[in-house]
């Protein structure tokens, strides 16, 4: 619905002010440009979301290494308290020999060097387990953080949009009921308003009631300057029988685009830079265009709200 409603406002402006093909070049352009800026935004989130994964898996490896070693430092240890027992009972029994044989004391003498080089290679391998295991700890401490960092700002980003739907569906309740929906998802909030609330048929002009929605839509958009606003039109498959200036469904849709787009630059809050106009013609339908009802689902304008992912890529970079 969306979708219809800039095509609308984008034809009517379109046919007020005579678009040159210049200037609908540059905006197909721009399109083409915004529309690839989207898709790597998007990438790039489902990259992140994959790195979080994986540092999740790396963290829970050392886990488990952290607690293998835990348990042979605690085994050598046992180990070297049976030894250090041993040697004591030796000595003891060295003690005892000592008066009686000279052949007894020697061996009793063999016996002790063996235990007491036995006793050394525990106490030397107790000792690079406890530095390994003090290693190991380190750096899980840091996998840690690292994983703990990362979680932190993809749920902040999320309720960031979470905040942002709600805040969109409680600016635009009077129009629920009227073709438009807010959903989230993909980490994305998406508005789509059905051409019945923006557009009359084969007309970009935006209608007072529609004017009004992206009006109250613009006020929340410019309380959030750190998210990226792309409007795309979209149509049904009947081909365009119109005359003047729109030459088919991918003029229409794009011209509608333009004229949501138009509206929103009226609120001088707005970060034109973060606005992408787009058509979309019939080739991105959310229902069958066997029906009328399909169509009409079709025939919409769709605001596609993606949060900038800056801070993330700069975690991800400091690894």
């Amino acid at each position: 619905m969306k979708t219809n409603f800039i095509t609308l406002l984008l034809t009517t402006i379109l046919i007020s002010s005579c678009v040159s093909p210049k200037v609908y070049k540059d905006l197909e352009n721009k399109y083409a440009d915004l529309k690839k800026q989207n898709t790597e935004l998007s990438d790039e989130l489902e990259a992140l979301r994959n790195q979080s994964n994986t540092t999740n898996s790396e963290y829970e490896a050392l886990k488990s290494e952290y607690e293998d070693v835990v348990d042979t430092r605690d085994k050598l240890a046992s180990e070297l308290a049976a030894a250090r027992i041993n040697y004591n009972n030796l000595k003891s029994s060295y003690d005892a020999l000592e008066s009686n044989s000279s052949s007894a004391i020697e061996a009793n003498t063999k016996k002790n060097k063996e235990l007491l080089a036995k006793l050394e290679a525990k106490e030397n391998a107790l000792a690079s387990e406890s530095n390994r295991l003090e290693t190991l700890k380190k750096e899980l401490e840091e996998r840690s953080k690292r994983v703990e960092e990362l979680e932190a700002v993809i749920a902040a980003k999320d309720k960031a949009m979470t905040d942002l739907k709600n805040s969109i569906s409680s600016a635009l309740t009077d129009f629920e009921g009227k073709g438009l929906t807010v959903e989230q998802r993909n980490g994305k909030v998406y508005v789509s308003m059905e051409n019945k609330l923006l557009f009359s048929s084969g007309s970009w002009a935006v209608g007072t009631e529609g004017k009004k929605a992206v009006k109250q839509l613009g006020e929340v958009l410019a309380k959030n300057p750190e998210i990226s606003i792309l409007i795309e039109g979209h149509t049904d498959n009947d081909p365009f029988t119109g005359t003047g200036q729109v030459s088919g469904n991918w003029d229409l849709s794009t011209k509608r685009a333009t004229a949501i787009v138009n509206i929103l630059e009226e609120n001088k809050a707005i970060n034109k830079g973060n606005l992408t106009a787009a058509g979309r013609g019939e080739y991105a339908p959310i229902a069958s265009n066997d029906t009328n009802e399909g169509k009409a689902k079709n025939r919409r304008i769709e605001v596609i709200l993606t949060p900038k992912l800056d801070e993330l890529s700069k975690l991800l970079g400091g690894k």
